[in-house]
This record gives structure tokens, sequence and C-alpha cells, in this order.
């Protein structure tokens, strides 16, 4: 199993503030729940775990945002993998801890 690093935006659009606050939220919610180890920043939240976890959970919390009252989203999505090592989010900000 090799790890990868998503970084992932949710933008409701045809929402007023704060229903659009409140679909991110529930988005985040899913993540909190995968059990993958996540990181919430000001613009994305980065989520750490194998591929194909993580890629289901980006699914169920678009998901969880459409059921919160998003018609519409916005999603960006980087990822970081490697074909020779697992990608941590610690290694990329344990100089700033």
């Amino acid at each position: 199993m090799s790890l990868v690093n998503v970084a992932l935006q949710i933008l409701p659009s045809g929402l007023e503030k704060e229903k659009a606050y409140h679909a991110v939220d529930e988005a985040i919610k899913v993540i909190a729940e995968s059990g993958l180890k996540y990181m919430v920043c000001p613009f994305e939240t980065v989520i750490e775990g194998a591929y194909t976890e993580v890629m289901e959970t980006v699914e169920a919390a678009q998901q969880a945002a459409f059921n919160a009252g998003a018609a519409d989203l916005l999603v960006y999505i980087k990822l970081q993998r490697s074909k020779n090592k697992e990608v941590f989010i610690d290694d990329k900000m344990k100089k700033y801890k």
C-alpha cells in the first residue's frame, strides 16, 4: 500500500454564505469520520492514505456537500503520489511545527 496526499477544496455555488459554510463543514465531517489522517487548512483540507481510500473519501465529501443543499460544486484536487515511496503530510509540515 502506497500512501498519497490529496489537497481537496470544495466550493459550493448557488448557496447563501452560511449554507455554503454548512455544506463545507459537512464535507469535512465525512473526511474526519473516514479514519484517514487529515489536516484542515484555510483554503483546503489535506488527506493522507491509500489512494483508493482517499479517492473514495473525496467522492463521499462531495456527496455530503450535495446532501447539505449544494446544487453545484467547484472541486479542486491536488494529488501527490510517488512510485518509490509513501507520501506523508508530516514530511511537508514538520519544519513548521
